[in-house]
């Protein structure tokens, strides 16, 4: 029994009413953005007072938790009893974990918030500890014994999935000695990735340098992407990633350690829990096979060439001597088109017209007022993510600049969003939460839909080279590096497992490896580069994450390919599939979700499938470019 944030969350109040497109703010003082582009927290709490209650009401729900403690195998009725209890926990535990989070992360530098946000980690350890001995007493009980209570008694019915679940990790659950000892440690699992926050974050003082044209930019991570995308000028560009990445290089032996920690805590719970490697710790919870990771891996290093051609193919048309990563984000052919927050988001909305005119009319809801914090401010966290709170709703959080990469992004966060809607109204709390494994197939969906919304909106030969460059620069970021970023940190997983030392320059080595393999004699390589590691916060927050962008991206392309293409009965049939994936939350194990909506992740064929497609992209590039010129 656990509870596991989705990403994303369900429904706001507020229906979206038409209205003039307003001009992105030109401050950074979060007090002077308009209140209808700013979280509103009040859905959760109305005070930091209720707030207080609500911690109190957890506590003594948790400590009358504890009193169940051997009584689970007198019958049906008390193992209902308990689960109902961690229900009506596990609902509190989301609005008293996220209302300081969601606040934290709009103004990190805010310690009263962090502090309130430290004791919520320290009470959920405290949960951990105490609710050690349920899962130990529930695998005393006979698995047949406790499948009869399930068909004897209705109301179980809902935590069956669960329960046979937790029978098939049997070999990995302690005696309740052991998942105490393993749950008083379970505070300090936190540590690295809280530290990592406030050394990226809130410490962290990015430079400022001054560009060809003599203006000055403070390279904060928004400012940084935006330059990449938009400044044509290759030297400045050169000297903005220098300077960025070199931020984090400056500190990197901080940074190795803080991720030295990381894994040496990784392979003490798979030790501890008696699994072979990390990756088979970091898998069994979703049942996924060791072999998805190793032969995605496999597949797409052996798979480059097409990813290389692109690369020669951009330096090419961008007139360049040398080629390099600062290179990949600005575009061949330029636009002055840009895509103001109000006017994304009509785009997003009309994108998923075919997907029915219930799930528009819940996308427009969502993005109604309230829960999209849509600007930069100082002491932000950079980046964006979608956060759930059952019985609340979902929580996007945006950077938004105006620019093409930005729209996507909404279509993207709100693809997550729309599918913890369907979930959550669709399933019973305790399984109401999809996998990791699965979250990424919505918001790349929903991005290829944006795609074709805006194809269909132009003729102009350069808009749609951009917009075709956009869905190749979606299989290289989605695809291609998030494979790439997980092939590292199985790597650096693997040093720990054989007992080798974690050093900065090992770490250095490992990235700078990765790089060479992807990319070949297509990039020229920056030495600074090597410290990228030190800057992607899912290593340090969620180790064995990013593999599930490829994998989904390839579960999307394949999706997305049966919902357009076909006869009409055969749409019509995998859109309701698809439809049934986002709305059946974590009732089942996600390969095997996947495999009702039609795809098999075990198949080569399937990763090959992606790379295909990218080179077909790239050929067809080559044409419209010759077009073009």
């Amino acid at each position: 029994m656990r509870i596991a944030f989705a990403l994303t969350g369900a429904l706001c109040a507020a229906a979206m009413t038409s209205t003039a497109i307003a001009a992105k703010p030109t401050t950074q003082n979060r007090a002077e953005i308009p209140a209808e582009f700013r979280w509103d927290f009040s859905a959760i709490y109305p005070s930091w007072a209720a707030w207080e209650d609500g911690m109190k009401d957890m506590d003594a729900r948790m400590d009358a938790f504890v009193t169940m403690k051997g009584t689970l195998a007198r019958g049906p009725a008390r193992l209902l009893e308990a689960y109902r209890a961690y229900d009506e926990i596990g609902k509190l535990q989301y609005r008293v974990y996220r209302y300081p989070q969601l606040q934290r992360d709009v103004d990190t530098r805010d310690q009263n918030v962090a502090g309130r946000f430290q004791r919520v980690g320290a009470a959920f350890a405290k949960f951990a500890t105490a609710t050690a001995w349920f899962q130990p007493e529930l695998l005393d009980i006979p698995e047949a014994t406790v499948k009869g209570w399930i068909e004897q008694t209705p109301a179980l019915a809902p935590y069956r999935f669960t329960i046979l679940d937790s029978f098939r990790q049997k070999a990995h659950v302690l005696d309740a000695k052991g998942e105490r000892l393993l749950s008083l440690a379970s505070r300090f699992n936190g540590s690295p990735p809280s530290i990592y926050q406030e050394l990226s974050t809130s410490d962290i003082k990015f430079p400022t340098i001054k560009l060809s044209d003599g203006k000055d930019v403070v390279l904060s991570p928004g400012n940084y992407g935006a330059l990449l995308e938009s400044n044509p000028n290759q030297a400045d560009r050169a000297r903005a990633a220098a300077a960025h990445v070199g931020t984090y290089g400056a500190t990197a032996n901080t940074y190795g350690a803080i991720y030295n920690g990381l894994l040496q805590r990784d392979w003490f719970v798979a030790q501890a829990r008696n699994f072979d490697t990390t990756l088979d710790a970091a898998l069994d919870g979703n049942a996924i096979p060791r072999a998805v990771v190793e032969t995605l891996i496999d597949a797409t290093r052996s798979g480059s060439a097409p990813f290389q051609r692109y690369a020669r193919l951009r330096q090419k048309l961008l007139g360049l001597p040398t080629y390099h990563l600062y290179d990949s984000f600005v575009p061949v052919f330029r636009s002055d088109k840009t895509y103001p927050y109000e006017k994304a988001r009509e785009l997003v909305i009309a994108s998923v017209a075919p997907l029915g005119d219930d799930y528009v009319a819940k996308y427009r809801k969502f993005v109604s007022g309230g829960r999209v914090d849509v600007y930069e401010n100082e002491g932000k966290k950079s980046g964006a993510y979608n956060a759930g709170v059952y019985g609340v709703g979902p929580y996007l959080l945006m950077n938004y600049n105006d620019t093409l990469d930005a729209a996507f992004t909404l279509a993207h966060e709100g693809g997550h969003a729309m599918h913890t809607v369907l979930s959550f109204e669709s399933q019973p709390f305790v399984t109401a939460d999809y996998t990791i494994f699965v979250a990424e197939v919505a918001s790349t969906t929903n991005e290829r839909f944006l795609l074709d919304e805006l194809l269909a909106q132009t003729s102009d030969p350069k808009e749609r080279f951009l917009l075709l460059q956009h869905a190749v620069d979606s299989i290289v970021g989605t695809f291609y590096t998030q494979v790439l970023f997980a092939d590292f940190e199985l790597r650096a997983h693997r040093l720990v497992e054989k007992g080798e030392p974690v050093t900065t320059e090992a770490l250095n080595g490992l990235y700078a490896g990765v790089l060479k393999d992807y990319w070949g004699d297509a990039l020229t390589a920056d030495d600074f580069y090597k410290y990228t590691w030190a800057r992607i916060s899912h290593f340090f927050d969620t180790p064995y994450y990013v593999y599930q962008y490829a994998t989904c991206f390839a579960s999307s392309a394949q999706l997305y390919g049966a919902m357009t293409t076909g006869t009409p009965e055969s749409r019509r049939a995998a859109t309701a599939r698809y439809l049934t994936l986002l709305k059946s939350g974590g009732n089942d194990h996600p390969m095997a979700q996947l495999k009702k909506a039609g795809v098999d992740l075990t198949q080569r064929a399937t990763i090959q499938a992606v790379i295909d497609q990218m080179d077909k992209l790239v050929s067809q590039m080559e044409q419209e470019a010759a077009k073009i010129r």
